[in-house]
């Protein structure tokens, strides 16, 4: 058996083999006797076919596997012997062979990059922090009170936050268009639910009120035969509605899961939920920006078969978030090239935190693995069950210890850069700007 290796890119390799024929067909002979003990055939009792009429049925399924055994335990063992991180699968192309007594063929494949972390020294990270207040917990309980509002009639013009009932019509060169009209249709003013400039247009109407406006649509508007356009609606008021927040009550706090109604519970447990909460955007925050630092300081090239892979992968995750959804992948298709990018950088980060994982030891340790469990359980009814269902199953642990061995590698890089802490709004963090 003889090899050649030749690199044709920094981690594509091509090894060339040949395999003796001699050795293929003893193989094949052996897998013919083994396949006549237990094959049947009409005629012939269980392993009492003969071996040439075995051959004849069986013959190119024994080879093409003869073959292929051949084949891998050559790449095999050359790539044990050059020690070499196969990537992917190889691919196998024939070759013309220089002799009647063997098979020739070549393995092009990659293999996985070496891996330097470059020094993080210099890079800044900022570390957001944050102390929940009552001030926090105040404006998370207006939150849920908005979130259950309810709406009482009123015999007065529509404003700001109040629920309009109406007919409308749109037309457009004076013909209805579709998706245009509408009766009985709630919406609430400044809730964004409708575009501004039809919102605007029912503003200061009472029920029993009609109108007729003129409007353009917006230039980036979903529906492309309207984006744009000028058009016209009529528009009649049947209801107007005022908001009504319930009250901060004992009736609320059950609503909201205190069996006892007790108000200052709800409080406490607002704000545990509140810093879990913050806990989680701040590591969020902090990991976006340690991942940016680690591509930037260790530019590497990967091998595009791991990239493809990966990319695969999303666009099945896209697949199924899509049918979950109730869409059907045929009428919204899902391409992996989309994810190409998302891919290699997920593909890059991958490489370069297990280096760093397997050089500075940052492997998950149990007592991590269990805080972050009991961590995660705290905000279930019931924390023993969630913590019972992870320890049942490696699979659903594995998925923990990736969250503490990610978090080993964000502690590490934050120690090695130029991190500091920041004060941050609570508006900011949470992702909105009022």
């Amino acid at each position: 058996m003889q090899t050649n290796q030749e690199a044709k890119s920094a981690l594509e390799r091509r090894i060339d083999m040949s395999v003796a024929l001699a050795d293929i067909e003893k193989e094949v002979d052996a897998r013919l006797k083994r396949m006549a003990r237990t094959v049947k055939m009409p005629g012939f009792r269980p392993g009492k076919v003969p071996l040439k009429i075995v051959a004849q049925t069986h013959g190119p399924q024994a080879r093409s596997e003869a073959i292929g055994a051949a084949v891998e335990k050559a790449f095999g063992e050359r790539v044990r012997e050059q020690n070499l991180r196969v990537a992917g699968y190889p691919r196998i192309e024939p070759k013309e062979a220089s002799s009647t007594d063997v098979l020739e063929f070549s393995a092009v494949f990659e293999v996985y990059p070496d891996v330097v972390p470059g020094d993080l020294a210099g890079r800044k990270v900022e570390r957001p922090t944050l102390e929940v207040t009552d001030a926090e917990v105040d404006k998370t309980i207006e939150v849920l009170r908005k979130q259950r509002t309810t709406f009482v009639a009123a015999d007065r013009a529509a404003g700001e936050g109040d629920r309009v009932v109406i007919d409308f019509a749109g037309r457009k060169d004076g013909e209805l268009f579709e998706g245009g009209s509408g009766q009985d249709f709630p919406f609430v003013i400044g809730a964004g639910s409708m575009l501004k400039d039809f919102e605007s247009a029912v503003v200061d109407l009472k029920a029993g009120d009609s109108k007729t406006f003129d409007m353009t649509f917006p230039e980036d508007y979903h529906a492309k035969n309207l984006a744009g356009q000028a058009v016209q609606f009529e528009i009649t008021v049947k209801a107007v509605e005022a908001p009504v927040l319930p009250e901060v009550s004992d009736d609320f706090a059950k609503a909201l899961g205190v069996a006892d109604g007790d108000v200052a519970k709800l409080r406490e447990e607002v704000k545990t939920n509140l810093q879990r909460e913050v806990k989680r955007r701040i590591q969020a925050k902090v990991k976006e920006q340690v991942m940016e630092a680690l591509l930037a300081v260790t530019p590497i090239e990967v091998p595009k078969a791991l990239v493809e892979a990966e990319a695969g992968q999303l666009a099945d995750n896209a697949r199924r978030d899509l049918e979950m959804r109730g869409l059907k992948t045929k009428d919204i298709p899902v391409e992996a090239a989309w994810f190409a990018d998302q891919a290699e950088r997920r593909v890059k980060l991958g490489l370069i935190m297990a280096e760093i994982v397997k050089t500075n030891d940052l492997h998950a340790k149990p007592e991590q693995v269990r805080g972050l469990v009991e961590e995660m359980a705290q905000s279930y009814e019931d924390p023993a069950e969630l913590v019972r269902w992870y320890y049942a199953q490696p699979d659903r642990l594995a998925q923990a210890e990736s969250v503490v061995i990610e978090d080993n590698v964000v502690a590490w890089v934050c120690e090695k850069a130029d991190t500091t802490d920041k004060t941050i709004a609570f508006d900011e963090l949470m992702g909105s700007a009022a």
